[in-house]
Protein backbone atom coordinates (compact mmCIF):
# COMPACT_ATOMS: atom_id res chain seq x y z
CA UNK A 1 0.00 0.00 0.00
CA UNK A 2 1.52 3.77 -0.53
CA UNK A 3 0.96 6.58 1.66
CA UNK A 4 -1.50 7.71 -0.43
CA UNK A 5 -3.70 4.34 -0.43
CA UNK A 6 -3.08 4.49 3.57
CA UNK A 7 -3.92 8.06 3.64
CA UNK A 8 -7.40 7.56 1.92
CA UNK A 9 -7.61 4.32 3.90
CA UNK A 10 -7.31 6.10 7.40
CA UNK A 11 -9.59 8.94 6.49
CA UNK A 12 -12.19 6.43 5.13
CA UNK A 13 -11.83 4.09 8.73
CA UNK A 14 -12.14 8.20 10.62
CA UNK A 15 -15.36 8.76 9.00
CA UNK A 16 -17.11 5.88 10.14
CA UNK A 17 -15.40 5.70 13.82
CA UNK A 18 -17.24 8.90 13.88
CA UNK A 19 -20.59 8.08 12.05
CA UNK A 20 -21.27 4.90 14.49
CA UNK A 21 -21.95 5.19 17.82
CA UNK A 22 -21.75 0.96 18.19
CA UNK A 23 -18.48 -0.27 17.37
CA UNK A 24 -17.24 -4.02 18.14
CA UNK A 25 -13.76 -5.29 17.53
CA UNK A 26 -13.46 -8.98 16.91
CA UNK A 27 -11.06 -11.48 16.14
CA UNK A 28 -12.70 -13.67 13.42
CA UNK A 29 -9.16 -15.72 12.53
CA UNK A 30 -9.40 -19.30 11.95
CA UNK A 31 -12.77 -19.23 10.04
CA UNK A 32 -12.57 -20.60 6.81
CA UNK A 33 -14.25 -19.11 3.62
CA UNK A 34 -17.43 -21.06 4.63
CA UNK A 35 -17.70 -19.78 8.10
CA UNK A 36 -16.40 -16.34 6.86
CA UNK A 37 -19.26 -16.25 4.50
CA UNK A 38 -21.77 -17.45 6.69
CA UNK A 39 -20.75 -15.07 9.45
CA UNK A 40 -21.10 -11.78 7.02
CA UNK A 41 -24.38 -13.33 5.73
CA UNK A 42 -25.71 -13.62 9.48
CA UNK A 43 -24.29 -9.88 9.89
CA UNK A 44 -26.14 -8.53 6.88
CA UNK A 45 -29.33 -9.72 7.94
CA UNK A 46 -28.74 -8.09 11.25
CA UNK A 47 -28.04 -4.76 10.32
CA UNK A 48 -24.29 -5.16 11.32
CA UNK A 49 -21.27 -3.95 8.69
CA UNK A 50 -18.24 -6.13 9.42
CA UNK A 51 -14.87 -5.26 7.61
CA UNK A 52 -11.39 -6.91 8.66
CA UNK A 53 -9.03 -4.05 8.97
CA UNK A 54 -5.61 -3.27 9.70
CA UNK A 55 -4.41 -2.76 13.10
CA UNK A 56 -1.93 0.23 12.53
CA UNK A 57 -4.64 1.89 10.47
CA UNK A 58 -7.25 1.35 13.22
CA UNK A 59 -5.29 2.88 15.72
CA UNK A 60 -4.93 5.54 13.44
CA UNK A 61 -8.16 6.56 12.32
CA UNK A 62 -8.92 6.02 16.38
CA UNK A 63 -6.59 8.77 16.72
CA UNK A 64 -8.12 10.79 13.95
CA UNK A 65 -11.35 10.25 15.24
CA UNK A 66 -11.55 12.35 18.02
CA UNK A 67 -13.12 10.02 20.49
CA UNK A 68 -11.54 8.60 23.44
CA UNK A 69 -11.24 4.94 23.16
CA UNK A 70 -9.00 4.60 25.93
CA UNK A 71 -7.92 0.81 26.78
CA UNK A 72 -9.72 -0.11 22.92
CA UNK A 73 -6.89 0.95 21.52
CA UNK A 74 -4.64 -2.22 23.81
CA UNK A 75 -6.64 -4.57 21.90
CA UNK A 76 -5.23 -4.38 18.49
CA UNK A 77 -3.49 -7.46 18.21
CA UNK A 78 -3.47 -10.51 16.15
CA UNK A 79 -7.03 -10.47 13.45
CA UNK A 80 -8.85 -7.91 13.78
CA UNK A 81 -12.77 -7.62 12.40
CA UNK A 82 -14.95 -4.20 13.04
CA UNK A 83 -18.12 -4.71 13.58
CA UNK A 84 -20.91 -1.47 13.64
CA UNK A 85 -24.54 -1.11 14.03
CA UNK A 86 -27.31 0.83 14.74
CA UNK A 87 -28.41 -1.05 17.60
CA UNK A 88 -26.04 -1.59 19.93
CA UNK A 89 -26.70 -5.24 20.90
CA UNK A 90 -26.24 -6.43 16.86
CA UNK A 91 -23.21 -7.15 17.02
CA UNK A 92 -23.17 -9.23 20.02
CA UNK A 93 -26.36 -10.95 18.98
CA UNK A 94 -24.87 -12.12 15.64
CA UNK A 95 -21.50 -13.24 17.54
CA UNK A 96 -23.46 -15.08 20.54
CA UNK A 97 -25.48 -16.98 17.68
CA UNK A 98 -22.61 -17.66 15.33
CA UNK A 99 -20.86 -19.17 18.10
CA UNK A 100 -23.19 -21.69 19.00
CA UNK A 101 -21.68 -23.80 15.62
CA UNK A 102 -18.15 -22.07 16.54
CA UNK A 103 -15.31 -20.91 18.85
CA UNK A 104 -14.94 -18.01 16.88
CA UNK A 105 -15.37 -15.11 16.63
CA UNK A 106 -13.77 -13.96 19.84
CA UNK A 107 -15.05 -10.56 21.17
CA UNK A 108 -11.91 -8.26 22.04
CA UNK A 109 -13.93 -5.03 23.02
CA UNK A 110 -16.88 -2.80 21.97
CA UNK A 111 -17.64 0.81 22.47
CA UNK A 112 -21.10 1.62 23.16
CA UNK A 113 -22.02 5.09 23.17
CA UNK A 114 -18.96 5.97 25.26
CA UNK A 115 -19.07 2.84 27.44
CA UNK A 116 -15.94 0.82 26.81
CA UNK A 117 -16.08 -2.83 27.01
CA UNK A 118 -13.09 -5.03 27.15
CA UNK A 119 -12.70 -8.91 26.64
CA UNK A 120 -14.84 -11.71 25.34
CA UNK A 121 -16.29 -12.01 29.11
CA UNK A 122 -18.49 -8.62 28.15
CA UNK A 123 -20.16 -10.62 25.23
CA UNK A 124 -23.25 -11.64 27.78
CA UNK A 125 -23.81 -7.79 28.97
CA UNK A 126 -23.27 -6.31 25.69
CA UNK A 127 -26.30 -9.11 24.46
CA UNK A 128 -28.64 -7.67 27.61
CA UNK A 129 -28.34 -4.15 26.36
CA UNK A 130 -31.72 -2.95 25.18
CA UNK A 131 -32.04 -0.94 22.08
CA UNK A 132 -33.74 2.62 22.32
CA UNK A 133 -37.09 1.35 21.14
CA UNK A 134 -36.90 -1.52 23.43
CA UNK A 135 -36.77 0.53 25.77
CA UNK A 136 -39.60 2.65 24.56
CA UNK A 137 -41.67 0.18 24.66
CA UNK A 138 -40.88 -1.10 28.23
CA UNK A 139 -41.57 2.56 29.07
CA UNK A 140 -44.76 2.58 26.91
CA UNK A 141 -45.85 -0.79 29.09
CA UNK A 142 -44.96 0.46 32.94
CA UNK A 143 -47.19 3.73 31.68
CA UNK A 144 -50.30 1.53 30.39
CA UNK A 145 -49.63 -0.71 33.64
CA UNK A 146 -52.00 1.29 35.85
CA UNK A 147 -54.69 2.89 33.66
CA UNK A 148 -54.95 -0.85 32.42
CA UNK A 149 -55.62 -2.17 36.05
CA UNK A 150 -57.51 0.98 36.81
CA UNK A 151 -59.97 0.32 33.92
CA UNK A 152 -59.84 -3.52 35.16
CA UNK A 153 -60.92 -2.29 38.45
CA UNK A 154 -63.84 0.07 37.63
CA UNK A 155 -65.44 -2.31 34.98
CA UNK A 156 -65.32 -5.62 37.05
CA UNK A 157 -66.66 -3.89 40.02
CA UNK A 158 -68.95 -1.71 38.08
CA UNK A 159 -70.34 -5.11 37.20
CA UNK A 160 -70.40 -5.77 40.72
CA UNK A 161 -71.83 -2.88 41.77
CA UNK A 162 -75.30 -2.89 39.82
CA UNK A 163 -75.76 -7.00 40.33
CA UNK A 164 -75.41 -5.53 44.25
CA UNK A 165 -78.68 -2.76 43.75
CA UNK A 166 -80.50 -5.27 41.73
CA UNK A 167 -80.37 -7.20 44.17
CA UNK A 168 -81.23 -4.74 47.00
CA UNK A 169 -83.93 -3.44 44.45
CA UNK A 170 -85.54 -6.94 44.50
CA UNK A 171 -85.30 -7.04 47.82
Amino acid sequence: MTREEKSVAINEIVEVLKSNQNIYLADISGLNALETSNLRRMCFKAGVKLSVVKNTLLEKAMDGSKKDFGELKETLKGNTSVMFAEVSSAPAKVIKNFRKKSERPILKGAMIEEDIYIGDSQLETLFAIKSKEELIGDIIMLLQSPAKNLVSALSSSGGRLSGILQTLSNK
